[in-house]
């Protein structure tokens, strides 16, 4: 379990970090008429949040040289 933490914290912290700022992005900026697809309510805003910082972190990953 330690290794699999330690092979994806950078991930687990982008998710985390999406995760706030996609609840953030609802509070403040969000879609008051509730058209909006992902903006519409808090937890379609923090799961997209959370998938965006996940994968941006996963970018960001450095890869390893053999």
């Amino acid at each position: 379990m330690r290794n699999w933490f330690k092979k994806y914290v950078l991930e687990l912290f982008g998710i985390a970090i999406g995760a706030v700022l996609g609840y953030l992005y609802w509070k403040y900026i969000g879609c008051l008429s509730g058209t909006c697809a992902i903006t519409s309510n808090p937890t379609n805003s923090t799961i997209y949040g959370m998938v965006m910082g996940g994968l941006l972190a996963s970018i960001l990953k450095p890869k390893k040289v053999k």
